[in-house]
């Protein structure tokens, strides 16, 4: 879910966060990265949400963008992937019983039934979503995020000297990384918010943003994970199998509380594999909007 389409895809990403730039390119499978680099940015640079301002110091988020790219061998001018905080952009999932099949119609349909539920003007919001019919219903995952915060984040990247080809929430990012098969849970925790995704038979089918990331101790944090599963379980009639976590926080700090309280084993959101020797160790839950961004 990206909220710009080309019609190749871009072999390196760049994920902002309120802590860090992280830059990553794609081996030549696209099964794995080949090398990864991380920028601190000082408190205070980005402050993401659905307002504007996000971007409260633009000349050094240029910097640590252009920095960390160029450090993976980014070429100047070429497309790359974007991957921006949670907190900047809604995801909604919405049924419908019908939904046109033309773009611009359904475009039209999915506005109007956003329209009261945001705070923000959802008629010149960027809005992207995926479709997915069966055979007497239609689910719509969007991604909506207002014009003037996503300008932000592009912008950067732009005056950096890349083109953001694609643009797409962080937790979104990484379940480029998840094997969705299985009914299977993410956490991704940043500073200031924790992402809750469940995925089944490869389909997005519960998302909640929690307040709380890097912040909440890990017993809050299992408290307020555990109702996303039980309604989950309640609502599909089947269990949640995995749990993987990744973002600003080691999975030493909070697996021991989410394991006694959802009786599952927490696992890294991604996989050794999927890393180069050099960014396998204590930077690899950080690294999983980029993985998931470029091997899905």
């Amino acid at each position: 879910m990206a909220m710009a389409h080309h019609r190749r895809r871009p072999t390196v990403a760049c994920e902002i966060t309120p802590t860090h730039v992280i830059a990553g390119r794609a081996n030549n499978a696209r099964d794995s990265i080949d090398t990864a680099e991380m920028r601190t940015l000082p408190d205070g640079i980005i402050a993401p949400g659905l307002a504007s301002e996000n971007v409260h110091d633009a000349g050094k988020l240029r910097d640590a963008v252009c920095d960390a790219l160029n450090a993976v061998g980014a070429r100047t001018g070429r497309d790359v992937i974007v991957v921006v905080p949670d907190a900047a952009v809604r995801i909604v999932l919405l049924d419908f019983d019908t939904l046109p099949e033309r773009r611009t119609d359904a475009d039209a349909v999915v506005r109007f039934r956003l329209k009261k539920s945001l705070p923000f003007d959802v008629e010149k919001a960027a809005l992207s979503y995926d479709v997915h019919r069966e055979v007497s219903s239609v689910r719509v995952v969007v991604a909506i995020t207002p014009g003037p915060v996503l300008e932000e984040y592009e912008r950067a990247v732009r005056e950096a000297g890349y083109t953001p080809g694609v643009v797409v929430p962080s937790t979104v990012a990484a379940l480029g990384a998840v094997d969705g098969q299985r009914p299977t849970m993410v956490l991704k925790v940043d500073r200031g918010t924790t992402s809750v995704a469940i995925v089944d038979n490869d389909q997005l089918l519960l998302f909640r943003t929690l307040e709380g990331g890097t912040d909440v101790d890990s017993e809050r944090l299992a408290e307020d994970v555990y109702p996303s599963i039980v309604f989950f379980q309640d609502t599909y009639g089947v269990n949640v199998e995995r749990l993987l976590v990744g973002g600003a926080t080691s999975i030493q700090q909070v697996a021991p509380a989410l394991e006694a309280h959802t009786g599952m084993r927490v696992q890294e959101l991604v996989s050794s594999v999927m890393l180069p020797a050099s960014a396998a160790g204590a930077h690899r839950s950080q690294l999983a909007g980029v993985v998931g961004a470029l091997v899905g």
